[in-house]
């Protein structure tokens, strides 16, 4: 199997004969496509670490750079998206320690942020910025005093840290070195390798013009860099033998790396992708939700009487979880509709209402067409939408949310769905609040629970074996059936609608419920079945249908919570997802339905990235 590398903005450094700031520039600009509010270099003059930062895009730093220019062979830059504090100078990257003598950037979120801040304010130290990175900085300048090391305190750093992040670090007291760190899948990193010169990015294009060949630091790896060369090792200090890769200058293959299929690039990107869909608009220590896209007055949110919720396909399941997040948090009532069905019905939307419409392309022609009709009958639409610039975006007159995922190559989505529904989660803790129904604790509930999403989803993705035993198993399957509750319903209809794209395999998803209303005739010993199960509220009641498909011959395939040893007597696999708040679960238990629809269809012999008939965007009717 293809080792599961993640590519992430942000990140560059240099060690060698040319100009660092040149190189970090220029690196930082093959970035630029993955957004971005700030930039900022570090530069080692021979004396100093000279930090350059700026607000905004990369030619306000250029510009900086040449009114007070700094010459140095060994550098590291970034271009941040804020997530803790606002888009500041102060908030750039990178950051120093107590000292001055550090600095560090850093990709990824730290979870427990809020507890290591606490901690190091009791020991003395006062915090320039808002951000989590600071954190790291300060924790590093800590263990360099007692081990005179970096390497040995960014592993000690690393120890201390939850989530996945990308770390790199350098310092004045160890000139001409740079280290970088990777932890989790949430923030990658690649390094260089030139003649007597060294690289280290977040992203291959960052280094492509000046080497092609990289090496990829896999989870919890870390890599010492100097002119000469690099050394990497676990955290826990085993050494790593890795032989460089070759990557060709064809931009598709670059972009796809040593993945199979853009399809499971894009599955294991999740963990990314759900860190930049929450990057700006999350403050952990006032408890907030910052949608700035929204053109609505506050009065008007709270004057809101009804949303209806359209999307197409797999957009359609996102809006099905909207309503339950919109509904339970903000107390707002939620109708979901296809767009291709909106305007067709004559809907008597209402001055006190409001469209949202959920698009990965936002070029959908009925999803547009329903925001017209919107429009028509004076209501505001509210676009949740990948493509920046897009149409829903343009037409969207309370704001659009952009997802900030990446380009989705892949047919069948799969990072823009999980984001789909966190961005989701995120209006509807804005509307909680703002109309009173949430206290700022419990928002800052659900703001913690959704930081620690990407590093659930890496648990996840790290167990693969068990898919391709299932797709061993089930590939001959003609049907499927795949039986969710609450709001793991739309799951069930996700993960069906998985299998059908691309495996061409029949499925059928239901509500639990329902299956004694019809889809109980199917099942016989030829059938999988396939069981969203968590510990909810509903829970028994599903442990009530898995024990009728099981008394009629059929096979269970049970998405359970980790621990559930009464699910693993009774089901036939089971795949396990960490806890996470009920509401939140959905974004847990879709990438298993990812998983299995992939595995099945690559043993199919299946066009995974473009199955027959199917289009990315449907813009015509």
């Amino acid at each position: 199997m293809a080792r599961k590398e993640l590519l992430m903005c942000g990140i560059v450094g240099y060690i060698g004969p040319r100009d660092a700031s040149e190189v970090l520039l220029h690196g930082l600009g093959r970035l630029e496509y993955r957004g971005y509010d700030s930039a900022g270099v570090a530069i080692d003059d021979g004396q100093h670490l000279q930090l350059r930062r700026s607000v905004g895009k990369l030619a306000n730093l250029a510009a900086q750079l040449r009114e007070y220019p700094v010459n140095g062979r060994c550098g590291i830059g970034h271009t941040r998206w804020a997530t803790h504090g606002g888009v500041t100078e102060e908030n750039a990257h990178p950051h120093r320690d107590a000292s001055g003598e550090i600095v560090v950037i850093q990709n990824g979120i730290v979870e427990n942020y809020l507890e290591l801040k606490e901690r190091l304010i009791a020991h003395g130290h006062q915090f320039v910025s808002q951000t989590d990175t600071e954190v790291i900085a300060r924790l590093l300048g800590e263990y360099y005093d007692e081990t005179g090391s970096l390497e040995q305190a960014m592993r000690r750093t690393l120890a201390e840290l939850r989530g996945g992040n990308a770390v790199v670090a350098m310092t004045r007291r160890e000139p001409g070195r740079i280290v970088a760190a990777r932890l989790g899948h949430a923030g990658g990193i690649v390094v260089g390798l030139g003649d007597d010169e060294m690289f280290v990015a977040s992203d291959v294009p960052a280094i492509l013009d000046y080497t092609r060949r990289v090496v990829f630091l896999d989870d919890r790896e870390i890599a010492v860099l100097d002119a000469g060369g690099a050394t990497i090792s676990r955290l826990d200090g085993t050494p790593v033998t890795r032989d460089p890769m070759s990557i060709p200058w064809d931009p598709v293959s670059a972009a796809k790396g040593d993945y199979k299929h853009f399809m499971q690039k894009e599955i294991f990107e999740q963990p990314r992708a759900l860190t930049d869909v929450l990057r700006g608009r999350i403050d952990l220590d006032h408890g907030a939700v910052l949608l700035d896209e929204l053109t609505f007055r506050h009065q008007e949110l709270r004057q809101l009487e009804r949303i209806y919720a359209i999307g197409c396909g797999t957009a359609w399941h996102a809006a099905l979880v909207a309503k339950f997040a919109i509904e339970a948090l903000a107390r707002l009532r939620v109708e979901v509709d296809y767009g291709s069905e909106f305007r067709y019905r004559d809907p008597l939307i209402g001055e006190r209402a409001a469209v949202l419409a959920i698009t990965q392309s936002g070029e959908t022609v009925d999803t547009l067409a329903a925001m017209e009709e919107a429009r028509r009958q004076n209501a505001k639409s509210i676009a949740i939408v990948n493509a920046v610039g897009s149409q829903a975006a343009r037409l969207a007159d309370g704001g659009a949310i952009y997802l900030h995922a990446g380009p989705e190559i892949g047919v069948a989505s799969t990072k823009a769905f999980t984001t789909m529904l966190v961005a989701s989660y995120m209006l509807a803790l804005r509307l909680g609040a703002v109309r009173g129904v949430l206290s700022a604790d419990e928002v800052r509930r659900y703001i913690q629970a959704l930081i620690e999403l990407p590093g659930k989803v890496e648990r996840i993705l790290e167990r693969q074996s068990i898919y391709e035993e299932l797709a061993e198993r089930y590939h001959g399957a003609r049907d499927a059936l795949y039986l969710g509750r609450q709001v793991n319903y739309p799951i069930a209809l996700e993960g069906a609608l998985k299998l059908k794209e691309i495996s061409y395999i029949h499925a059928e998803g239901y509500p639990a419920g329902e299956m004694k209303h019809g889809p109980i005739a199917l099942i016989d010993r030829d059938l999988p079945v396939v069981c969203i199960a968590i510990r909810d509220s509903v829970y028994e009641k599903m442990i009530s249908n898995i024990e009728q498909v099981r008394a009629r011959g059929g096979h269970v395939i049970a998405i359970a919570a980790e621990g559930d040893t009464l699910m693993a007597s009774k089901a036939d696999y089971v795949i396990e997802v960490p806890p996470t708040l009920p509401l939140l679960t959905p974004v847990l238990t879709s990438i298993p339905m990812q998983l299995i629809a992939y595995h099945m269809a690559v043993h199919r012999g299946c066009d995974v990235d473009q199955p027959r008939n199917l289009a990315k965007s449907v813009t015509v009717e």
